[in-house]
């Protein structure tokens, strides 16, 4: 499963149980997101979670990394057993926004923010998965 984490929303992506197709999910608002991943464990089983690590173009953290880093120490002490991974996020919604732009033909279904947050997430987790 990959995370886009943002303030205000997180685009989640999640791939087969083969690990063979990256599928964008869901966007949810980022305040319901460890409550939100507990449901979602209740059902599916997750072995790494892949979350990106925003920087800026000189490699020094985003003031978002704090944010992140709060969330996963708490997603950490519910889920001990699954192995967090961070990827460098630069560009991923400029991809994702490409891709948005290839697959939804109507502009106005193309303005979803949530739709860029979940191809982001699609996006880092297809980077994690070799297919860039």
């Amino acid at each position: 499963m990959a995370l886009d984490y943002g303030t205000k929303r997180t685009g989640l992506a999640t791939t087969d149980p083969l690990q063979l197709i990256a599928t964008p999910l869901d966007t949810v608002p980022t305040h319901q997101l460890l409550e939100y991943l507990d449901r979602y464990l209740e059902t599916e089983a997750v072995e790494c979670l892949v979350v990106g690590e925003p920087t800026h173009r000189d490699g020094t953290p985003t003031k978002l990394e704090p944010h992140i880093r709060g969330f996963l120490r708490q997603f950490q002490k519910k889920h001990p057993n699954i192995e967090i991974v961070r990827l460098d996020e630069n560009y991923t919604s400029v991809e994702a926004e490409a891709l948005i732009l290839e697959a939804v033909p109507r502009q106005k279904d193309r303005q979803d923010k949530g739709l860029v947050d979940q191809m982001s997430a699609y996006v880092l987790l297809r980077a994690y998965m070799g297919f860039y």
